[in-house]
């Protein structure tokens, strides 16, 4: 493999850790707003975010690269509690929660931080060979 294709790799790898990180962030910002309700009644609590990836061709390095592709809200319905002495109550009593579990963001979350660490260890792999390349030539 020559060491241009070593690069490649790392320029993918890094890519893929970006979106992770984005990924993460998203997590995190739901993880913190889980329990986010309106303070007015009818007014809506915070909504999940998602997003998604899609691959970029980088013309450059004549290579295919992970980014988000687009940052959106899940469409999963808010869950409701009953709570009638509540200020965002309905008129039947009832207070709307977020739509966020937080058993699937930390399912998200484990997943996005093997993913990063796979790029990860992708890098340090790729700069060993590197490494190993010219220790040779020397």
């Amino acid at each position: 493999m020559p060491s241009s294709d070593l690069v490649k790799s790392m320029h993918i790898a890094a890519s893929g850790m970006k979106a992770q990180s984005d990924r993460l962030r998203i997590v995190s910002e739901n993880i913190a707003n889980a329990e986010s309700i309106g303070t007015r009644p009818g007014e809506a609590p915070y909504r999940r975010k998602v997003l998604t990836f899609k691959n970029v061709l980088d013309r450059k390095l004549e290579v295919e690269k992970v980014q988000v592709g687009k940052y959106g809200y899940a469409n999963t319905p808010f869950s409701q509690k009953y709570d009638p002495s509540h200020p965002a109550a309905n008129q039947e009593g009832y207070v709307l929660y977020p739509n966020v579990n937080p058993m699937v963001e930390m399912m998200d979350m484990r997943e996005a931080r093997r993913g990063y660490e796979a790029n990860v260890n992708v890098i340090e792999v790729s700069k060993g060979m590197i490494m190993q390349t010219i220790n040779m030539i020397r």
